[in-house]
């Protein structure tokens, strides 16, 4: 959910000079996590106790690590735009309290997820504007080549040129696009993105995008536009952010109709995003059925938890540990041939 905060007004660019605005102190420090007790950030002791308390749930699995799908690194300048947004509450917050637990530097969240036994991550980036997307893909590729353990993730935005640096990105090895239809404001099936939509149809890339309404509805947010798309590329492998809260029935149903769609969890089910956006009960075995296509999502870094609070929350849905060790891992490891 923290990827649809990007502040609307000119947060980043390639030709913005600006520095960053520094986060406010006051959301520095994460209250502790009802579901386990741990912080998030803090002293050495207390990410080794976090780090402790994620390797035991994936080793009690009898999993070799987890495999996360969206986890957001980008450019340092524009990440801390992102997390200055989050601290001004801004709209797309929904007026929502979102301390960043997260707020170390780039190489220590890097090894944080190595700590936490993250065998594989994303650097979930998007721009807000034309121009934007080929300078992110960029910095994207040379953060895939000194991080061996991050997919190599890229972007686009409707505009022209889209479907060439989309091209570029994927015949220079971006394994995952991040669209993001609300903090972009833009229809996915605007014709500027058709022939970049079915080339990485063609490619088999998948796609995580954002395009559910939670926390605040966009005017192209939900599931009739992204369900045009796919419409027109039903090979498209779309992984749908967030479970597409609020609108997880109708993103599940949009599951059934193509077989290359799946979900992330990212933020559903935890007990931040249950206060507001609950996930309908009755819906379940819906869930159940669908734990093949079901991928594991946190956020990390924008989380307003802990991170173990994600995989507790998972378990605690009762669907079983085969389940678990499918949306935990395998799922994400088949679809990326890890």
């Amino acid at each position: 959910m923290n990827d649809q905060h990007m502040a609307p007004a000119d947060p980043a660019g390639p030709a913005d000079p600006t520095p960053p605005t520094p986060p406010r102190t006051s959301h520095g420090s994460p209250g502790a996590d009802a579901a386990t007790g741990l912080r998030g950030t803090g002293s050495d002791a207390s990410a080794d106790q976090e780090a402790g308390e994620v390797r035991r749930f994936w080793e009690r699995l009898g999993l070799p690590g987890l495999v996360d799908v969206h986890t957001h690194f980008m450019p340092e300048r524009v990440l801390r735009k992102v997390w200055a947004y989050f601290d001004a509450l801004g709209p797309l917050t929904g007026g929502l309290e979102w301390p960043i637990t997260y707020r170390q530097e780039e190489a220590e969240r890097a090894a944080l997820l190595r700590r936490f036994g993250v065998r594989a991550f994303t650097a979930m980036l998007y721009p807000h504007k034309p121009g934007m997307a080929r300078w992110l893909n960029g910095w994207a590729a040379d953060f895939a080549r000194r991080t061996p353990d991050c997919l190599h993730t890229a972007t686009l935005y409707p505009e022209p040129g889209a479907e060439a640096y989309v091209r570029e990105a994927v015949e220079a090895g971006a394994r995952v696009f991040k669209a993001h239809v609300q903090v972009g404001a833009y229809d996915p099936a605007d014709e500027l993105l058709d022939r970049a939509w079915g080339l990485l149809a063609e490619a088999r890339t998948p796609v995580v995008i954002h395009c559910g309404s939670g926390p605040a509805p966009g005017k192209h947010t939900g599931p009739e536009p992204i369900a045009r798309v796919l419409a027109r590329h039903p090979r498209l492998r779309l992984i749908v952010a967030h479970m597409g809260m609020p609108e997880y029935e109708e993103f599940l149903a949009l599951a059934d109709r193509y077989e290359e769609v799946r979900l992330d969890t990212t933020m559903a089910f935890t007990d931040f995003t249950e206060r507001f956006m609950p996930f309908p009960r009755q819906v379940l075995p819906r869930l159940a059925g669908h734990g093949d296509r079901i991928l594991l999502g946190s956020d990390f870094p924008n989380i307003p938890y802990p991170y173990a609070h994600q995989l507790r929350a998972l378990e605690r849905l009762g669907l079983g540990e085969d389940w678990l060790r499918a949306v935990c891992h395998d799922n994400a490891a088949g679809l990326f041939g890890l």
